[in-house]
C-alpha cells in the first residue's frame, strides 16, 4: 500500500445551544473561533487550538442533517442529554494545571485526574451539550 499523507483536519460535536458551547470552548478551554456562521440555534461554530491553525472542532447543531429522520433526531437528542452521543480526547503536558482552570468555570466534572490501567493519566469534563471532554496528560 502506498503511503497517504494525511492530516485531521476538523472533527464534529454537537451542540444544542450555540452560546452555550462558544462560551465553553473559546473562554474555558481557551480555544479560537475560526468561524461561526449561521443564527439562533441553527449555527455552525469552528474552533481550535491556538497554534494549530490546521486542525479544527465544527460545533453543529445535530438537527440540522435533513438526511436523518424524526425518529434519528429523537434519538440524537436523548444521547445527547445522557451525554452518550459526542466525545473527543484533548492532550496537555498538565492535566493537574488544566483540571483545576477547568473546574474552576464550574464546568460539570466527569472524572478527576487518574491514572488508567490502560497507561494514561486523565481527566473528563461534559460540555454544555453533554459531549465527554477527556483530557489526556502528554507525557
Amino acid at each position: 500500500m502506498t503511503a497517504m499523507d494525511l492530516t485531521i483536519h476538523t472533527c464534529f460535536l454537537p451542540h444544542d445551544d450555540p452560546d452555550a458551547s462558544l462560551a465553553f470552548y473559546r473562554d474555558v478551554l481557551g480555544f479560537e473561533v475560526r468561524s461561526d456562521v449561521g443564527h439562533g440555534k441553527m449555527r455552525w461554530i469552528t474552533v481550535g487550538p491556538p497554534g494549530q491553525p490546521g486542525t479544527s472542532i465544527l460545533l453543529a447543531p445535530p438537527a440540522a442533517d435533513p438526511g436523518i429522520t424524526d425518529e434519528e433526531r429523537r434519538v440524537i437528542t436523548e444521547m445527547m442529554a445522557k451525554g452518550t452521543y459526542g466525545w473527543i480526547v484533548l492532550a496537555t503536558p498538565d492535566l493537574d494545571s488544566t483540571f483545576e482552570k477547568i473546574q474552576a468555570t464550574n464546568a460539570e466534572v466527569v472524572q478527576e485526574p487518574i491514572e488508567q490501567p490502560y497507561g494514561v493519566r486523565d481527566c473528563a469534563f461534559r460540555d454544555p451539550a453533554g459531549n465527554l471532554i477527556r483530557i489526556q496528560e502528554l507525557r
